[in-house]
């Protein structure tokens, strides 16, 4: 089957095995799974609490630092082993299980889109938290948090480890970092499940791809009557971005482009030095992005030899080109163990399972690695993303966290209970 058409029928659906209801059968009837989840239920407000106090620290992406310390304490009290602070500054821990399981990785992102400076002291309006960062991600930090106490307070042992913790530059020009490092330094990863803000039955299963480009026409420059007949960098743009506004991209899979900035000149009377801009480029498939990623360089090439020529000149417009965003997409199919733990547990808790469409996250990395992932919502309803007026609403937001939990079992397996369903990975060490 080719990309194209797995993408074309990647939402008809998903099923879910006769062995996975089993599995859930069993859990939903386990007294320490029962604990599990009430606690959960419980710890709502706490756990809203908690959320509050890590919004208040600021982390822009790139300065995660005071909040990955933060985080380090945290898992340290809930008595995860082995905890680490890496290069970048993902911030992770070990839960260990019995060994006779797959190592499966819980985690939610550290940064914001919010530069330092910015206000993020939570303000409580008829319910509503309010703060920049408040969901996205202060609810997946938080949820991270709540069902390791769970997790402790009902004493469950896991046949599988739980790889636990917090990543760093999942945002904007951060270009998933933190994700990429995590699985750099590890060859020990079977399964992948980040937590964004978002309803219970959401599932992330598909990773759009993007790529961006900072672009950067350079000239001689002059002034704009007496040195007229110098190619202008602003114009080489201009060109560049007139051709790349014409270009048709499939609508399935999902294609896309924007000239999101543009820079340059120094006054209206000066034939222009540099004129520069970023691009945005995004699929749902990798093989759509390379093509698209072709035709938008050749285009850019093409503006600087066309704005040279016009003016009869040879090489005074150049062109230079930095990749500064490279996020791979990839598929999985939706009956992979991993969406049908997911949705089993979507299931016992009464809701009806909606598969996402494709989405940009921490598990983009995974899934174009061919490592099961998903990113699931944490619960409550939120809002406003990415501006001053974000908010969460803390009401029945418990459901995200229970569903999360019980995912984690189904896969881990709980020992002396259920047998782990997602199998370990054979990976080449050598």
């Amino acid at each position: 089957m080719t990309e194209k058409y797995v993408i074309e029928e990647e939402m008809q659906g998903y099923t879910v095995s006769d062995k996975v209801k089993d599995v859930y059968s069993l859990l939903s009837s386990n007294s320490r799974v029962e604990k599990g989840l009430l606690f959960l239920k419980e710890d709502n407000d706490y756990t809203t609490d908690e959320q509050i106090e890590l919004t208040a620290i600021q982390a822009p992406t790139f300065y995660e630092e005071k909040r990955g310390i933060y985080y380090q304490r945290k898992l340290t009290e809930l008595g995860l082993k082995n905890i680490t602070v890496d290069e970048v500054g993902n911030v992770f821990g070990v839960r260990q299980g019995n060994g006779n399981g797959p190592s499966i990785v819980l985690c939610a992102h550290l940064d914001t889109v919010f530069p330092e400076g910015t206000d993020t002291v939570a303000k409580i309006v008829d319910g509503r938290v309010y703060a920049p960062g408040i969901a996205d991600d202060g609810r997946g930090l938080a949820s991270v948090l709540t069902i390791i106490r769970a997790l402790n307070h009902a004493n469950i042992e896991t046949e599988g480890d739980l790889i636990i913790g917090a990543t760093v530059g999942e945002e904007g020009l951060g270009d998933l970092l933190g994700v990429k490092k995590l699985f750099e330094n590890r060859v020990d990863i079977d399964g992948f499940i980040s937590i964004e803000p978002g309803a219970p039955d959401r599932i992330t299963y598909l990773a759009t791809g993007s790529k961006r480009y900072k672009v950067a026409y350079k000239g001689p420059g002059g002034h704009s009557f007496g040195n007229f007949g110098t190619p202008s960098p602003i114009h080489a743009l201009g060109r560049a971005i007139a051709k790349i506004s014409s270009l048709e991209t499939p609508t399935v899979p999902k294609t896309t482009y924007n000239v999101g900035l543009i820079h340059g000149g120094t006054s209206v009377n000066t034939i222009a030095e540099v004129g520069e801009m970023v691009i945005d480029l995004r699929s749902n498939s990798q093989e759509e992005l390379l093509n698209l990623e072709k035709k938008i360089i050749n285009i850019i090439n093409v503006a600087a030899e066309e704005e040279n020529l016009h003016w009869e000149k040879t090489d005074d417009i150049i062109v230079e080109m930095e990749l500064v965003g490279n996020r791979p997409a990839g598929y999985q199919s939706p009956d992979t163990i991993i969406v049908q733990a997911a949705a089993a547990a979507t299931s016992i808790l009464g809701f009806e399972q909606k598969l996402d469409g494709a989405g940009s996250t921490d598990s983009n990395i995974p899934i174009s690695l061919g490592i099961p992932a998903v990113t699931l919502g944490g619960g409550g309803e939120a809002g406003g993303f990415h501006t001053l007026n974000e908010y969460y609403d803390p009401k029945d937001a418990f459901y995200g966290v229970q569903k999360i939990f019980l995912t984690i079992l189904g896969l881990a397996g709980l020992k002396d209970i259920t047998p782990p369903l997602l199998p370990k990975l054979l990976k080449d060490t050598e």
